[in-house]
C-alpha cells in the first residue's frame, strides 16, 4: 500500500478527491493485479456471508458447540419488537445483529473474520443494521468494507488485531475503529471526520483485555461484540457532529501498541487471568474438560 498511516490516507484521498472505499479499492487493485471488477466482487461475497450470519442468529438460537452460549441474539431482537429498548431501536437492531454473528462463529457458523473470528460481529452488526435504516444498497456497503479495510490495514501495521498479542482491545477494538471510521464515510462524513472517527473509538477501547472462559471465544467475547457495535455508531455520531480526536487518531494506534506490549502475559488470550480466572470461570473449565484436563464430550455437538 501506497499509505501507512490514517494521516497519508486523508492526505491521499484529498489530492485525489476520492474516499478511503475508493482509494482502498484503487490500492488493492494495483497490489494484487487483479481488475476492479474481480476485486470488488470478492468483497462483494463477503458482504453476502456476513448478511447471512445475521439473520442466521436472529430467527434461530445459534447455540455452540461447548453449550455454554447461544440464543442471546434472539433474545435481545424479540425485546426490541417487543418493548422499549433504551438504547432505542436503531442501535438496539446493531447490537442484536453483532450477537448473531458472534454466536455463529461461536457455533463454528460461516464468518468473516472482520479483523478477527473473535470481533467477527462489529462491522456486519452496524453494516448491516444501518443499511436496513439508510436504504443503501450492496454496493454501498462493499465501498464501505474497503474503507473499513483501510483503516484496518493501518491498525494491524502500526499495532495489533490480535487478542494473544495486545489483548481485546487490538481485535474488538479495532473492529470497533474500523466501523465507526466506514460508517462515518457512508454516511456523508470526509476522509478527515472518518479518521476522527476512528480515534474516538480507539480511544474507549484502551486496555480491554482479552480474558476468554474456558479459552473459547465466547465469554465474554460475544457480548464484547455487541457492545462494540452500538459504541461504533455512537463514535460515528461524534465525528459527525464536529467532535475531533483530540489525540490524533494515528497516535492513539500508538498508544494501544505501547498499552499491549505492556498487558501482563495472563491478560493477553491465556485465559490465565481475569473472568475467566473467577470462581465460575474456573468452574466453567472444570466442566468443560474434567479435573484430567481432557476435553468433556461438547454439549452443543450433534450427536
Amino acid at each position: 500500500m501506497k499509505f501507512s498511516t490514517l494521516q497519508q490516507i486523508i492526505e491521499m484521498c484529498s489530492a485525489d478527491q476520492v474516499t478511503i472505499g475508493e482509494l482502498m479499492l484503487r490500492e488493492q487493485v494495483r497490489e494484487t493485479g487483479k481488475s476492479r471488477e474481480e476485486t470488488f466482487k470478492q468483497m462483494k461475497d463477503y458482504y453476502a456471508i456476513m448478511k447471512e450470519a445475521v439473520h442466521r442468529g436472529i430467527h434461530e438460537p445459534v447455540p455452540s458447540r461447548s453449550g455454554l452460549t447461544g440464543g442471546d441474539a434472539v433474545r435481545v431482537h424479540e425485546f426490541m419488537t417487543s418493548g422499549v429498548p433504551a438504547l432505542g431501536e436503531e442501535a438496539c437492531t446493531a447490537l442484536a445483529y453483532a450477537l448473531s454473528v458472534s454466536e455463529v462463529n461461536a457455533s463454528m457458523g460461516r464468518i468473516v473474520a472482520t479483523p478477527t473470528a473473535g470481533s467477527c460481529g462489529i462491522i456486519p452488526g452496524v453494516f448491516v443494521s444501518t443499511q436496513q435504516r439508510y436504504g443503501w444498497d450492496d454496493d454501498d456497503m462493499v465501498m464501505g468494507l474497503f474503507s473499513a479495510g483501510a483503516i484496518g490495514y493501518v491498525i494491524a501495521n502500526n499495532s495489533f488485531i490480535s487478542g494473544a498479542e495486545g489483548g481485546c482491545q487490538a481485535e474488538v477494538g479495532s473492529a470497533i475503529g474500523m466501523a465507526a471510521g466506514a460508517l462515518t464515510e457512508l454516511r456523508g462524513g470526509t476522509p478527515e471526520q472518518a479518521v476522527h472517527a476512528v480515534g474516538l473509538a480507539l480511544k474507549n477501547s484502551l486496555g480491554l483485555i482479552c480474558d476468554p472462559v474456558g479459552g473459547l471465544v465466547e465469554i465474554p467475547c460475544i457480548v464484547r461484540n455487541g457492545f462494540g457495535a452500538v459504541t461504533a455508531l455512537a463514535a460515528s455520531d461524534m465525528a459527525m457532529a464536529g467532535v475531533r480526536s483530540v489525540i490524533p487518531s494515528d497516535e492513539v494506534i500508538d498508544v494501544m501498541l505501547e498499552v499491549g506490549t505492556a498487558m501482563p502475559f495472563k491478560h493477553r488470550e491465556t485465559a490465565k487471568g481475569g473472568l475467566a480466572q473467577t470462581p465460575t470461570g474456573k468452574k466453567i473449565l472444570r466442566d468443560l474438560y474434567g479435573k484430567d484436563g481432557k476435553r468433556v464430550r461438547e454439549k452443543g455437538a450433534k450427536q
